[in-house]
């Protein structure tokens, strides 16, 4: 006798949000819904006109991921997939967050793990914030001379450099 997977069936009503953001220069969005224990229970992805290629393979993409959230594949393990997949559309986007990535789907992994893991298990696969990166550097700084830290009292003490 075989095992199968235990599928949790999300409930009627449910929390979520959606994010919009260009990619590339080409407009994409992400719906994310929890589940009533506060976990991703399951995603939605929009890219391009219905029809084309891409938008098919974001559907494809998005029903994998729901599948896996649906069988409880830890969310950690789905993101990882994601991760650093370089294709096109990709480069800068208008996410303050996460302002460059390598594709989509990179998008995907690095905006779900930001919005739905805790910390620790970000750190474990390097994604963080900009705002986590300044403030880590900054606490670096300090650590190593606070006269580098721009907001530190030795900072502010010391007289600026002459350029000659």
């Amino acid at each position: 006798m075989s095992e199968s997977a235990i599928s949790k069936r999300m409930p009627k009503r449910r929390p979520g949000h959606t994010t919009s953001v260009i990619i590339g220069g080409e407009p994409f969005s992400l719906t994310a819904n929890g589940r009533e224990d506060g976990s991703l229970g399951e995603v939605f992805l929009r890219w391009g006109k219905q029809g084309t290629a891409g938008a098919g393979l974001m559907d494809v993409y998005a029903i994998a991921l729901a599948a896996g959230l649906e069988h409880r594949v830890p969310l950690r393990d789905l993101v990882r997939q994601g991760l650093d997949l370089h294709f096109v559309p990709n480069g800068r986007t208008d996410d303050p967050e996460i302002p460059r990535v390598r594709s989509v789907a990179d998008y995907v992994a690095r905006r779900l793990a930001i919005d739905w893991l805790p910390l620790g298990h970000r750190a474990e696969l390097e994604i963080f914030t900009v705002a986590e990166r300044i403030e880590w550097a900054s606490a670096w700084m300090d650590a190593q001379d606070p006269r580098l830290s721009p907001g530190s009292a030795a900072a502010l003490d010391r007289e600026p450099a002459v350029r000659r």
